[in-house]
């Protein structure tokens, strides 16, 4: 595997600090998948106190938040790089935080990780160690847990919203053990920080498949867990002559008509959440939704706070969806072209 030259330059300067080290995770994924990686992650078989002792003698500011957990951290050229100790990880069940174990294994290492197309290693001379098969995933397209689906999300419940978001930015389809078991075990999700829900739902509606990830969220629940006023809308008959879709593929193919801008997508994506809250019959026995806009609104006031946003983004966002409506804001006319399939 041939890497950029700036990384490649990086990967001989961390060799050259630390000895044998492997290139790992979603940067071997994003070189084998053809984009340019952002940040660079390595594995090796010292122990954090040394890689933190060889980054300060070459000259580097070491960071070390997640040096318990073997991680130490610094920058090259601008770049973050985070080296962390071949480990293993058990887990009691009663935290998401895990027991660490440091190993002189990259098999091992590797075996920890969530998906396949995460649980690859480069070698300096560009080999790759590849044990659950991830290079035919990635070909293949194909999101799929490392070992057992079960055990992955039971280790770390966020992984089963990681899956949705890896699909809707690569592009890839959920393997359907991988699918199957975050239905059942979408529970489990409430175990999560509501910041870390948020951050990769932020990723998943920015992805270019984010129509995929959201139906994944309301097929296995997740959405119901995370967003209950939203998984209402899902195969919700709007009964009205002005709109062919249920009011949940409506609200996705809104947000894929809408601009990728992060605060319009999630705008586009709540801005129907008021109607099931305000229906009414007409003269005609059609459904009315009558000031949708403004209970929305108000919801979108109560959800921003729990999902942890900000009081300004909580503001902008609400105050797009109570326009909605209206011509010239930002998804009205998403909104509009979205009512017939």
């Amino acid at each position: 595997m041939k890497l950029p030259a700036h990384a490649e330059e990086i990967f001989n300067k961390v060799h050259a600090m630390l000895g044998l080290c492997y290139l790992v995770g979603g940067c071997v994924r994003d070189v084998l998948h053809g984009r340019d990686p952002e940040d660079l992650d390595f594995t090796c078989g010292l122990p954090p106190d040394e890689i933190e002792k060889k980054v300060t003698e070459a000259g580097f500011k070491a960071y070390t938040l997640g040096k318990k957990f073997g991680t130490i951290g610094f920058k090259i050229d601008g770049h973050l790089i985070e080296v962390t100790t071949f480990r293993t990880e058990i887990y009691d069940g009663k935290s998401r935080y895990p027991k660490v174990e440091f190993v002189d294994n990259i098999n091992a290492d590797l075996a920890r990780r969530d998906f396949t197309i995460n649980a690859i290693a480069m070698r300096l001379d560009g080999s790759l160690i590849d044990p659950f098969g991830g290079q035919v995933d990635l070909e293949s397209k194909i999101i799929k847990a490392v070992g057992n689906p079960g055990d992955r999300y039971y280790e770390d419940p966020l992984r089963m919203l990681r899956a949705g978001r890896f699909a809707s930015q690569l592009g890839f389809t959920i393997e359907e053990h991988t699918f199957a078991s975050a239905d059942k075990h979408a529970d489990r999700i409430l175990a999560v920080s509501k910041e870390r829900w948020s951050r990769e739902l932020d990723k998943l509606l920015m992805g270019k498949s984010a129509d995929y990830g959201l139906r994944y969220l309301a097929r296995t629940d997740l959405l119901n867990y995370m967003i209950p006023e939203m998984a209402v809308q899902v195969g919700y008959d709007q009964d009205s002559p002005y709109h062919e879709l249920d009011l949940y593929e409506h609200t996705i193919k809104t947000v894929m008509l809408s601009d990728r801008e992060l605060n319009i997508r999630w705008a586009a994506f709540l801005h129907d959440i008021g109607k099931p809250f305000v229906r009414s019959k007409n003269r005609r026995g059609y459904s009315n939704y009558h000031d949708h806009a403004v209970v929305g609104a108000e919801l979108v006031k109560k959800i921003g706070p729990y999902l942890k946003w900000s009081n300004e983004r909580t503001s902008v966002i609400s105050e797009m969806v109570l326009k909605h409506l209206e011509q010239g804001s930002p998804i009205e006319e998403a909104d509009s072209e979205a009512r017939f399939s």
